[in-house]
């Protein structure tokens, strides 16, 4: 069953692609796969621009882009900032061994 065609629909103007919604989506999937370093700029961006939407009166049609890219920064800084600490635990650790081993041998 085919549906009448009944013209245009005005209700609003057409939706609109945010500037930056590809970019933030790259460099969220980047900031996983590539380099973490790329994270905290995928979150910031994503914020940015959400604001923007949200602040806007239009409707954009790549929000759900700009959320996932802003996910993946987000995912990507917190496993980068984990990584950072088992880094830091680790010579923190082999620090104080080498520390104590010098001490029991003197």
């Amino acid at each position: 069953m085919s549906y009448p065609n009944y013209g245009p629909s005005y209700y609003g103007p057409p939706p609109q692609t945010h500037p930056n919604g590809t970019t933030i989506l790259v460099l969220g999937i980047l900031s996983l796969v590539v380099c973490a370093i790329l994270g905290p700029f995928a979150w910031s961006m994503g914020n940015k621009a959400l604001r923007e939407i949200d602040g806007s009166g239009y409707v954009y049609e790549n929000r759900g882009m700009i959320q996932a890219g802003r996910i993946c920064g987000i995912v990507s800084t917190c496993l980068m900032i984990f990584g950072c600490g088992i880094y830091a635990l680790f010579f923190l650790f082999a620090g104080g061994a080498s520390i104590l081993s010098a001490i029991v041998n003197s």
